[in-house]
C-alpha cells in the first residue's frame, strides 16, 4: 500500500476496532433492555453497522473531510436505564424512527437546532450523567456478585487505562471473552450468521416522550454537537445540514431492523481527523471512508457478537458496558458542575435522571431535564442583575472557559 494511504487507512481501522469493541456489548444490552429478543438485538447491531458504513462513506467521499459516523453510545445507555417502553419493542422501534426524523428536522429546520442548542450545557450534561450512572455502577456490583468473573476484567481495564488508554475497554473485552470461554452460561445458543430481522415499528405517545425525545437530546448534545467541535478543532468546517440529514435518514432507515440512533462520532473522530491519520489534512477523509468499510465487515460479525453476549454471565456483560462509559460519565459530571450559576439545577437534573423512575409512562431522563429547567425558571423569578454586579470569582471564570 502506498505510504500516503497507509496512515489514514490504519487510523480508520484502529478507530473502528476501538469503537466497535468498546461498546457493542452496551448496544446489545440496550436493545435487550427495551424488549428485543436475541435475534432482534443482533439485527439491530448489524443494521447500525451497515447504516453507519453507508452514511460514513457517503459523507467522506462527498465532502472530502474526515466526517466520522458512529452509533449513539449515550443513547444505548439510555435504553438500559429506560427499560421496556409502553408498547414494547415495536414502540421502541417507533421511537428510534422518530428520533431519526427529529435529527433530520434539526438539519433542515434551524429553529429546532437552535432550541436544542439553547438547552444549558450544564443541564444536558447532567441528564447524560444521570443516564450513565446506573450503567457505570454495574462493575462495582459485578465484582461483589461474581468476583472471579468480573474481577480480572476490571483489573485489566484499570491497568490498560493507566498504560494504554485507548485499549482499556477492548482489553477488558478480551479478558471477558476468555472468562466466557472457560465458563460459558449453559443452555444458550445462537446463530453466528448475520441476519436482519424486520419488525414493524409502532407509534406510542408514552414511548415517544420517554424514549424518542431523550434519545434525540442526548444524541444531539453528546454526539453531534461535540462531533462538529472535534472536527473544528482540527481546522475542518463540515456542513452541518447534510451531516444531520444523512445520519438522521440512516437512523430512520435502520430503525425497523433495530438501529437506535446514528450520529457524528466524537471520540473516534479525533483519531481520524488528527495527525494520526496523516500529515496532509486534505487526505484524512480516507480514514473515515476506510472506517465505513470496516464497519460493513463488523455488520457480518453481529450474530457472533450477540452469541458471545448470550454465553456470558449477566454481571460480566453489564460490567464491560459500565467500564466503557466511565470516561463519558467523568466528562459529563465535569461539564455539568463547571457552571456555578446552574450547579443546583444540574444536580437536580442529575439526581432525577439517575433515579430510574417512571411517571405517567415517561422515564426518568425526560423528567430530570424538565425538573432542571423548572428550577432554573424558578431561580429567575423576581431576580435582577445589578448594573455594577461583581465579577465572578477566578475559579468560576476558569470553569466557564
Amino acid at each position: 500500500m502506498r505510504p500516503d494511504l497507509l496512515q489514514p487507512v490504519s487510523a480508520g481501522l484502529i478507530a473502528s476496532i476501538v469503537g466497535f469493541a468498546s461498546t457493542f456489548a452496551l448496544v446489545l444490552s440496550g436493545l435487550h433492555a427495551v424488549g428485543a429478543t436475541e435475534a432482534q438485538a443482533a439485527s439491530g447491531l448489524a443494521a447500525l453497522c451497515v447504516c453507519m458504513s453507508v452514511a460514513g462513506i457517503w459523507l467522506a467521499l462527498r465532502y472530502r473531510m474526515p466526517i466520522a459516523v458512529a452509533w449513539s453510545t449515550p443513547g444505548a445507555a439510555l435504553l438500559i436505564s429506560s427499560g421496556p417502553p409502553p408498547g414494547g419493542y415495536p414502540a421502541a422501534l417507533g421511537a428510534f424512527a422518530v428520533t431519526g426524523g427529529l435529527i433530520v428536522l434539526a438539519g433542515l429546520w434551524r429553529t429546532l437546532e437552535r432550541w436544542v442548542a439553547a438547552i444549558p450545557v450544564a443541564l444536558a450534561s447532567a441528564m447524560l450523567a444521570g443516564v450513565l450512572l446506573p450503567v457505570c455502577v454495574e462493575p462495582v456490583r459485578g465484582v461483589v456478585a461474581a468476583p472471579l468473573d468480573v474481577g480480572p476484567v476490571v483489573l485489566v481495564w484499570a491497568l490498560l487505562l493507566r498504560f494504554a488508554r485507548p485499549w482499556a475497554v477492548p482489553g477488558a473485552l478480551v479478558v471477558a471473552a476468555v472468562v466466557i470461554a472457560i465458563d460459558p452460561v449453559p443452555g444458550h445458543s445462537g446463530s453466528i450468521a448475520p441476519e436482519l430481522t424486520l419488525t414493524a415499528p409502532a407509534l406510542d405517545i408514552g414511548a415517544l416522550v420517554s424514549l424518542a425525545v431523550p434519545l434525540f437530546l442526548v444524541t444531539m448534545a453528546s454526539q453531534n454537537i461535540p462531533g462538529m467541535g472535534v472536527l473544528a478543532s482540527f481546522g475542518y468546517r463540515p456542513p452541518l445540514r447534510p451531516a444531520l440529514v444523512s445520519t438522521g435518514a440512516a437512523t430512520v432507515a435502520g430503525a425497523p431492523f433495530g438501529a437506535h440512533a446514528i450520529n457524528l462520532a466524537a471520540i473516534t473522530a479525533a483519531l481520524m481527523a488528527g495527525p494520526d491519520a496523516g500529515r496532509d489534512p486534505g487526505r484524512r477523509w480516507i480514514a473515515s471512508a476506510a472506517s465505513g468499510v470496516v464497519y460493513l465487515g463488523f455488520g457480518l460479525l453481529a450474530g457472533a457478537a450477540a452469541t458471545l453476549v448470550t454465553l456470558a454471565p449477566p454481571e460480566l456483560i453489564a460490567a464491560v458496558a459500565g467500564l466503557a462509559l466511565v470516561g463519558a460519565l467523568a466528562g459529563a459530571i465535569t461539564t455539568a458542575m463547571a457552571d456555578a450559576e446552574r450547579r443546583e439545577a444540574a444536580i437536580i437534573t442529575f439526581v432525577v435522571s439517575a433515579s430510574s423512575i417512571t411517571a405517567a409512562g415517561i422515564s426518568a431522563p425526560f423528567w430530570g431535564l424538565m425538573a432542571g429547567l423548572a428550577f432554573l425558571g424558578l431561580q429567575r423569578i423576581g431576580t435582577r442583575r445589578a448594573p455594577d454586579a461583581a465579577l465572578p470569582e477566578p475559579d468560576e471564570q476558569e470553569a466557564r472557559v
